[in-house]
C-alpha cells in the first residue's frame, strides 16, 4: 500500500492540495495484473466548509528488465569483445581461470560468454567493463593484449563516432607441470637454477621448481615474451606414466650452523625407488631418483611422472643433455589421490561450480564428439591437479560433493575418516604429514541443490503440532489494519463518487474538554 500511495502522493498533496483521509484495497482478478485502491480525499473550499470525495485508482503491473538484461537478448548489442586464447592442446588453464573468475565475480556485467576448444569470448556492453576484466586477467595469469576497433557509424554534424572494440588476450603457452629446459642465460639470472625445471604454477608470474633439489624461481611475463620458451614435454596423458613407489630414503641436507631458526624444518626431498605400473609383474626394473615431493610419498602410493630415458625432445640442447646422461631417467610430477582409479572418481568429496557459457561445437559431428571426449579428459586432469595442490585450492571455491553430504548423513561423523594420514605409521623424524590432501574443512556448503527445504523455527510459545495460519482473501489487509472491498461489493462500486459536503468538520474537536496543568 505504501508503494502504491507513493506513486500519487505528489499529485494529491502538492498539486491538487488534497488531504488523504482513507485508502483501502479493492478486489481484482488474480491474473489481471491490476491493483485497485479506493481513496478518500478532502479539500477545504471555504472557511469551515470541507468537500469529501472517494474514487478508485487503478495500477497496472508491468514486467521490466534492466538495461543489461535487455541488451543480452539483442544481437550485436555488445561494444567490447575480449577474446582469451592460449595456444595449447588442452583446456586446463581455462578451467583454472574459470574458477578464479567465479570466486572474484569478474564476469559481472558480461552479456554472454562463448567457449571454444582453444579459448573463450567475453562480450561486454561498455568499453570500461572490458578494461576492468582485462585488468583482472593481468593480475591472475601472464598475458599480452592486442586491441583493435571497428567503426560502426558516425555523425558528421556532432562529430560523434560509434566503435566496437576487440581485445585479444593471449596467455603464455605454459601450464602447470610442464617440463622446461631453460636457456643457460635465463637459468643463471634466476639464481643459477638447474636448466631442467617443472612449471610449479601459473599466476601473474611463471613459477618454476627444480624437481631434483626443490629450488624455486619466478619468471615475469615480460621476460618470457622477449624470449619465449617452449616446453620440451607438455603435460598430457600420452606423455606421462604412472609409477608405483616401492621405497623411500630420506635426504639429509647440511644445515648452516650460523643461521638460527625457531621452527624445526625438515627437507622435503627424498630418494624414491619407483617402478612403472605397466612393468609390475613383468620385469624387475626399478629406478631411483630424487623428488621435490618425496615427503608426500610412502610405499604403495601411485604417482605420475615423465620417463626421460626414451623420450624425444624438440630442443637440441635438451636432446644432447639426455644423450650425455646429464638428465635423470624419471621426473616425478605429483602424487595421485582418489583419481587414481575410475571407481574412486565418484568418491571425491569436493565439487566445482561452472560458468554459464554457450559452447560453440564444431561443424563436423566426428570432431565435435572428439572435442567432448578431450574436454572430459582435461576436466579430470584438472581435478587431479586440485587434489595434489593445496596452494592452488586456496585460490578457488570448493564445495562439498553429493558423496560427502551423503556420507555425513549415513555415518554421522566426519567424511574425512576414510582418508588416512599418509604418515600415521611412520616416525616423525623420517617423514612429514601429507599437507596437500583435500580436507573437509576446506569445502563450502551451498552447491548441493537436493538437500530439501530449509527448516523453519517455531516460536517458543507455539506448540510443535500447531498448523500454520492460512490467510484467506482480504485477511492480510485486515490484519495490517487496511480496509478491503470484497468481490461482490467491488462489482457495484463506482469508479468516482460525487463530492459530499462536510459542514460539521471540527465539531468533535471543539466539544472535547481539555485540562491544563
Amino acid at each position: 500500500m505504501s508503494l502504491c500511495l507513493a506513486k500519487i502522493s505528489n499529485g494529491i498533496k502538492k498539486q491538487a492540495n488534497l488531504r488523504l483521509v482513507d485508502a483501502s484495497w479493492v478486489w481484482t482478478e488474480p491474473h489481471s495484473m491490476r491493483l485497485k485502491v479506493r481513496l478518500t480525499v478532502q479539500k477545504e473550499v471555504q472557511q469551515g466548509t470541507i468537500l469529501q470525495q472517494a474514487f478508485v485508482v487503478t495500477y497496472i503491473v508491468r514486467n521490466q528488465q534492466c538495461v543489461e538484461c535487455q541488451a543480452e537478448f539483442r544481437t550485436g548489442s555488445w561494444k567490447s569483445l575480449v577474446q582469451v586464447r592460449q595456444r595449447v592442446r588442452h583446456k586446463r588453464t581455462f578451467l583454472y581461470l574459470e574458477q578464479l573468475i567465479l570466486k572474484h565475480g569478474a564476469h559481472r556485467g558480461c552479456l554472454s560468454i562463448e567457449t571454444f576448444r582453444d579459448g573463450m569470448d567475453f562480450y561486454f556492453p561498455e568499453k570500461n567493463k572490458a578494461a576492468r576484466f582485462i585488468s583482472f586477467l593481468e593480475s591472475v595469469v601472464p598475458i599480452k593484449v592486442k586491441t583493435s576497433k571497428k567503426l560502426i557509424g558516425t555523425d558528421v554534424k556532432s562529430n560523434i563516432s560509434n566503435f566496437k572494440y576487440t581485445n585479444l588476450v593471449e596467455i603464455v603457452p605454459l601450464c602447470k607441470d610442464d617440463l622446461l629446459y631453460l636457456p643457460a642465460k635465463l637459468a643463471r639470472n634466476q639464481g643459477n637454477i638447474s636448466r631442467l625445471v617443472l612449471v610449479k604454477g601459473i599466476s601473474s608470474l611463471i613459477h618454476l621448481v627444480d624437481p631434483l633439489t626443490g629450488q624455486t624461481a619466478s619468471v615475469p611475463p615480460e621476460m618470457f615474451w622477449r624470449d619465449p620458451i617452449r616446453p620440451i614435454i607438455s603435460f598430457a596423458r600420452s606423455r606421462v606414466g604412472k609409477f608405483v613407489v616401492l621405497g623411500k630414503d630420506a635426504i639429509y641436507l647440511e644445515r648452516n650452523a650460523s643461521k638460527r631458526s625457531t621452527s624445526r624444518q625438515r627437507s622435503k626431498l627424498a630418494l624414491l625407488t619407483v617402478a612403472s605400473e605397466e612393468d609390475l609383474g613383468i620385469n624387475d626394473e626399478q629406478m631411483q631418483e630424487k623428488s621435490h615431493i618425496g615427503y608426500l610419498m610412502k610405499s604403495g602410493d601411485v604417482c605420475i611422472g615423465y620417463q626421460l630415458k626414451d623420450a624425444q625432445f624438440n630442443d637440441d640442447e635438451a636432446e644432447n643433455a639426455r644423450a650425455s646422461g646429464a638428465l635423470p631417467d624419471v621426473v616425478i610430477v605429483r602424487k595421485l589421490y582418489s583419481g587414481a582409479t575410475s571407481e574412486n572418481k565418484k568418491k571425491r568429496i569436493f565439487a566445482l561450480e561452472r560458468l554459464d557459457v554457450d559452447i560453440v561445437d564444431a561443424v563436423n559431428p566426428r570432431i565435435a564428439k572428439k572435442d567432448k571426449e578431450n574436454d572430459d579428459m582435461d576436466e579430470e586432469d584438472f581435478l587431479r591437479e586440485i587434489e595434489a595442490d593445496k596452494e592452488m585450492r586456496s585460490q578457488m571455491n570448493l564445495y562439498k560433493s553429493k558423496f560427502a553430504v551423503q556420507k555425513n548423513k549415513t555415518d554421522g561423523n566426519d567424511a574425512n575418516t576414510d582418508m588416512e594420514d599418509d604418515y600415521g605409521n611412520e616416525s616423525d623424524s623420517e617423514s612429514m604429514a601429507d599437507d596437500q590432501e583435500v580436507k573437509l574443512d576446506e569445502l563450502l556448503d551451498g552447491l548441493v541443490l537436493d538437500v530439501g527445504p530449509d527448516s523453519t523455527k517455531l516460536p517458543e510459545n507455539q506448540p510443535n503440532n500447531s498448523e500454520p495460519d492460512i490467510l484467506f482473501e482480504g485477511q492480510r489487509a485486515s490484519k495490517d489494519g487496511i480496509g478491503f472491498i470484497e468481490q461482490e461489493e467491488a462489482r457495484n462500486l463506482q469508479l468516482k463518487e460525487t463530492a459530499t459536503l462536510i459542514p460539521q468538520f471540527g465539531k468533535e474537536f471543539m466539544d472535547k474538554k481539555f485540562s491544563f496543568m
